[in-house]
């Protein structure tokens, strides 16, 4: 399984952007971090990627996992965050029903 590892230098938006085609090229999304920092980035990455694809008509959720990994010999505990992918349906109806606050998943 391949990862997009997230640093705490990692550009969010970008990290976004590399997300969201992927996404739309199909391709299933998996990040790593390692340290507060790099997780830090990759959520935001994770919700800029959102505000991206939402407007195409998917919207992305993750969940996250730990796995102990080496590193130079070393054993260290990154973050594995899955991405997935959600389409939205339009919901139908007159606009009465827009006081409606259910929510389909």
């Amino acid at each position: 399984m391949e990862f997009l590892k997230v640093s705490s230098k990692s550009s969010p938006a970008s990290v976004a952007g590399a997300i969201a085609g992927m996404v739309k090229d199909g391709v299933p999304v998996n990040l790593q971090a390692i340290g507060a920092g790099a997780v830090n980035q990759a959520i935001k990455a994770v919700a800029i990627a959102r505000g991206f694809l939402i407007p195409t008509g998917v919207d992305i959720s993750c969940a996250p996992t730990f796995a102990d990994i080496i590193i130079n010999g070393d054993s260290r505990t990154a973050i594995r965050i899955a991405v997935y992918v959600h389409r939205i349906v339009p919901q139908t109806g007159s606009a009465d029903d827009s006081s409606s606050s259910e929510l389909v998943s």
